[in-house]
């Protein structure tokens, strides 16, 4: 299976890049099954229902959210009803939404789209290992079962992600990190068969501070002041993200590279 994964959606600079290149890319890749995250798209903060179905049209097959999840009220009754779109599976019980998603490709091929949100300097949510390993119990990959798991584990600490991914490793395909909107250059298949990718970084203007104004985030340093409201940087957008390809007789990862597309970034495309 040929997976694109692309990182955390900031702003009207990455809602338009995604719309405007991602039916193309999706076909130049060939890609199979696409991922994108898009907690960060209204205003950087949240997303917005129209920008969710957006991001399907323009060919995500999952759209995934993290700890912004709940800053646009109107998303909480429209994850009732799109199942397409998750957010952390360890929220507590009653939270509304999902936390994974069984896609059923165009050939009958099945890929599950989880994902998990890290605890070290997040917010307290509940066990995100144990509630994956739940998530997880059903599922096997390869013949028979799912071609593809992929795991979207939206965390700040690079320490915990690894850790994350160490404890899936042979049992996904992909643990990729959503969050900290700077791509890593650490892409890798770890022992078991498992790619992985600490950030995958973000879709949005990198003449930024993590795609907001770099003037007004900067000053927060210097003053430890309230100031004003953070906004999104406008210019370009770089796509970022990776590109996996998985063997669909064991589901693990026969190769990941990452992607940068367009903006101020070095380019990467494969």
């Amino acid at each position: 299976m040929r997976i694109l994964f692309l990182g955390d959606v900031v702003g009207r600079s990455g809602r338009d890049a995604i719309v405007a290149q991602l039916p193309a890319l999706r076909t130049r890749l060939n890609a199979d099954l696409v991922v994108l995250n898009g907690e960060n798209a209204s205003h950087g903060f949240g997303l917005a229902p129209d920008m969710a179905r957006a991001f399907l049209v323009a060919g995500a097959d999952v759209v995934t959210l993290g700890n912004h999840a709940w800053d646009r009220k109107e998303l909480i009754p429209y994850l009732e009803t799109e199942p397409r779109v998750i957010r952390p599976l360890n929220f507590p019980p009653g939270t509304p939404g999902r936390g994974h998603y069984e896609v059923v490709l165009a050939d009958g091929r099945r890929a599950l789209v989880v994902q998990a949100m890290g605890r070290l300097f997040m917010d307290a949510l509940d066990d995100p290992f144990r509630g994956a390993q739940a998530v997880l119990a059903p599922y096997r990959m390869g013949t028979g079962g799912v071609s593809a798991i992929v795991v979207d584990f939206h965390a700040e600490a690079s320490s915990e992600k690894l850790s994350f991914a160490h404890s899936f490793d042979g049992r996904v395909s992909l643990v990729v990190g959503t969050h900290t909107h700077t791509p890593s250059g650490d892409h890798h298949i770890l022992v078991g068969g498992t790619a992985y990718m600490t950030d995958a970084g973000m879709c949005g203007d990198y003449d930024s501070v993590i795609g907001m104004q770099k003037g007004a985030a900067a000053l927060r340093f210097w003053r430890k002041v309230p100031g004003e409201k953070l906004s999104p940087a406008d210019g370009e957008a770089t796509i970022c993200g990776c590109f996996v390809e998985t063997d669909d007789a064991t589901g693990l990862a026969r190769s990941i590279v990452p992607i940068r597309i367009g903006g101020r970034l070095a380019q990467a495309l494969g």
